[in-house]
């Protein structure tokens, strides 16, 4: 009996993991999109072009095809506006009502549609690994009753995600929408990580504890909800970047930095903010903890990914904001908040831990 509880506790990490590995494949594959203006390479949702396979060609396609996807967009919009006036989001409603920029239909670009194509499909296998995770978490809720309700929590989460991501396919790419995607996607990772470190303390030993200030957690604290701004602000200035490149005709790329004014400054300024506090953080970690303990190790990686981070983001600065930079930096950003989570909940671990033997 206990080699099958751990047995299936190990069975339920393993998948965990894949999936946390997954999302972040997933938000990369999202960046390749954003880069690359594949966003609407699929006008509806969740099919593409009302196929399971989407078209190669245009002849494939109805002479008004254009015509027929956006209604399909307006009316799946006006229900959505709805929803909102309901829930008492007046005035998003109105923004997105009064937003001619939904009624523009781009043409059809095969190398677009299965860009878009292909981040559905990851999109897809998340879903089928996230109701993988909640059938192997049932085993684990005698033990803790969590791991079973979180992951389905996250199933629903998921859901939410997928009809959010349907909702910015009907507004055409509407900003605020990418952001609220974007930040929902962080939360899951972040859920499915907790779940993985929560579950991994129904198995695995105590190990060596130590006595870490609370400072550091509070300084971690500070740096993640810094970390989460700077993102935020990062999607304004990708905002900014994708209306003057189409002003552009999406040519003079090495204009288009100077041309984003305050938002860029400020988005690299709060770089050299979040640097700082990370250094801090760096140096009382590399002075309280323990050198090959589970804290100082992932607070190495942290440091390394922040300074990939400021590296990709100067790249993209002086070097014309290249395609192939931008999804990296994305990624970078988001495996960042994944480190963070990871941090706190090793040091929320030893500071409770320590409390309970004293």
């Amino acid at each position: 009996m206990k080699q099958l509880t751990k047995k299936s506790i190990s069975s339920f990490r393993r998948v965990n993991l894949i999936t946390v590995i997954a999302v972040y494949i997933l938000i990369l594959i999202g960046g390749i999109v954003r880069s690359s203006g594949s966003g609407m390479g699929c006008p509806d949702w969740p099919k593409c072009f009302g196929s399971v396979i989407p078209p190669t060609n245009v002849d494939q396609l109805p002479s008004n095809y254009q015509e027929i996807y956006l209604n399909k967009r307006l009316a799946k919009n006006e229900r959505f506006v709805a929803t909102l006036e309901k829930l008492g989001f007046a005035e998003k409603a109105k923004e997105i009502a009064n937003d001619k920029s939904i009624h523009v239909e781009e043409e059809f670009n095969p190398v677009k549609t299965w860009i878009e194509y292909l981040n559905r499909l990851a999109g897809v296998a998340i879903g089928l690994l996230i109701i993988l995770t909640v059938w192997k978490s049932f085993p684990l809720g005698k033990m803790d009753k969590w791991i079973p309700i979180l992951s389905i929590f996250n199933l629903i989460l998921v859901i939410f995600i997928g009809w959010i991501g349907s909702i910015v396919v009907s507004t055409n790419l509407l900003h605020w929408m990418i952001t609220f995607h974007m930040m929902l996607a962080l939360l899951l990772v972040s859920l499915l990580i907790y779940v993985y470190h929560r579950s991994g303390k129904l198995v695995l030993g105590k190990g060596v504890k130590m006595d870490v200030p609370r400072r550091i957690e509070l300084v971690l604290l500070i740096g993640t909800i810094l970390m989460l701004i700077q993102i935020v602000l990062g999607t304004q200035v990708r905002e900014q970047i994708d209306i003057i490149s189409s002003s552009l005709g999406n040519m003079l790329r090495d204009e288009w930095v100077g041309r984003i004014g305050l938002d860029f400054l400020i988005h690299r300024s709060f770089s050299i903010v979040l640097l700082g506090i990370h250094v801090l953080y760096f140096f009382w970690a590399f002075k309280y903890t323990l050198r090959k303990s589970q804290v100082n190790l992932w607070s190495q990686v942290l440091m390394i990914l922040i300074i990939l981070e400021i590296a990709t983001g100067m790249g993209m600065a002086y070097f014309g904001i290249p395609a192939f930079l931008q999804p990296i930096h994305l990624l970078l950003g988001s495996l960042i908040i994944g480190v963070q989570v990871i941090l706190l909940l090793e040091i929320r671990e030893n500071i409770q831990f320590l409390i309970n033997t004293n």
